[in-house]
C-alpha cells in the first residue's frame, strides 16, 4: 500500500512544486534548476572585491530552491552595495542529506575564494539555506573562511510542522526529502548540530525572522543562542505593516536592508538599525 501511495503521489508533488528528490535511488530523477540561468552578474568568475567591499557574497537557497528564485532582489542589493555575488545550486533542490549538501557549499566557497582571491566569504541563506551553513561552520572548517552568516527564515531549531502536523513528511519520510526530515523540530541532525556552541568561531550571526512565517514554526526556533556576535530580528518589530511570510521574506525591503547592514560593518547587524519598510 506504502509504494503504492508513494508512487501515486510523486508526480502530483512535483507537479504542483511540491517535495522532489532527495537521492539517486529515490524515486525522483534529479531535478533542473533556474531555466534562466544566472541574475545578471552573479557568479561572475572575473570579479573582484574592493577595498570598500573585501569579503564576496555567497547566496545559499532553500528547500526545493535555485540559486536564483527569490533572490534576484537581494542578490541585486548586494552587488548595487559593491559586493562580488555568487550563488550556487546544492542537494538536488536542497532535498538531500544536509551533510552531503554541507560539503557541496563547502566545495562552492574554496572555488569562490580562489577564484577572487578573498580570505573569507559572507553566507547569506534563506531558510535551509540560512541553517545549512552552520554545520559547514561547525563541522567542516568553515568557522576559518566565513565573516557573516545572514540567516533569512532559517530553520535553525526545525519546525513543529514536520513531522506532527504533515502527512506528507509522515507518509515518505526520507524517500523524496531527506533534508525535510532533518528539519523537523528535534531530528538527530539539529540536535548535532545545536549542542554546545550555537554561534561558533569569529563568525557574526545575524537572523531574520517573520511573525508570519507558516514553514518554520515558530519563527523564534530561527534564533540563535544570545551573544556578542549574534543579532535576532523579526521583520515586524521594525516594520510593523509587513505581511511577509516565508517565501515572500527575502525579498522583503527591511530583510534586505538588514541583510545590508550586516554585511556593512564588522559584527552581525546593529540591534538598533532600522530599515526602509
Amino acid at each position: 500500500m506504502r509504494t503504492f501511495l508513494v508512487a501515486l503521489l510523486a508526480p502530483l508533488l512535483l507537479a504542483a512544486g511540491g517535495i522532489p528528490a532527495a537521492q539517486a535511488d529515490t524515486i525522483l530523477p534529479p531535478l533542473p534548476t533556474a531555466p534562466e540561468g544566472d541574475v545578471p552578474g552573479v557568479n561572475d568568475w572575473a570579479c573582484r572585491p574592493t577595498a570598500a567591499r573585501p569579503v564576496p557574497v555567497v547566496l545559499v537557497h532553500g528547500t526545493f530552491g535555485d540559486r536564483r528564485h527569490l533572490l534576484e532582489k537581494l542578490s541585486k542589493a548586494i552587488m548595487a552595495a559593491g559586493s562580488c555575488v555568487f550563488s550556487l545550486d546544492y542537494g538536488n533542490r536542497a532535498t538531500d542529506d544536509m551533510v552531503r549538501s554541507a560539503g557541496q557549499l563547502k566545495v562552492f566557497v574554496d572555488k569562490v575564494r580562489a577564484a577572487t582571491g578573498a580570505a573569507k566569504v559572507s553566507l547569506v541563506g534563506h531558510s535551509q539555506g540560512g541553517m545549512l551553513p552552520r554545520y559547514y561552520i561547525k563541522n567542516l572548517g568553515g568557522a576559518a573562511y566565513v565573516d557573516d552568516l545572514v540567516g533569512i527564515a532559517p530553520s535553525n531549531h526545525g519546525t513543529r510542522l514536520i513531522p506532527a502536523a504533515n502527512p506528507i513528511a509522515a507518509l515518505l519520510p526520507g524517500l523524496v526529502c531527506a533534508s525535510c526530515n532533518q528539519q523537523a523540530w528535534g531530528s538527530a541532525f539539529l540536535r548535532e548540530l545545536n549542542a554546545g556552541d550555537e554561534t561558533p568561531g569569529d563568525v557574526s550571526y545575524t537572523q531574520i525572522t517573520s511573525r508570519y512565517d507558516e514553514v518554520v514554526v515558530p519563527h523564534t526556533s530561527g534564533y540563535l543562542a544570545a551573544g556578542p556576535r549574534t543579532t535576532n530580528v523579526t521583520i515586524q518589530d521594525k516594520c510593523r505593516r509587513s505581511i511577509s511570510e516565508h517565501v515572500l521574506i527575502p525579498m522583503d525591503n527591511a530583510t534586505i536592508g538588514l541583510t545590508l547592514d550586516a554585511l556593512a560593518h564588522a559584527g552581525p547587524a546593529d540591534p538598533a538599525y532600522q530599515p526602509r519598510c
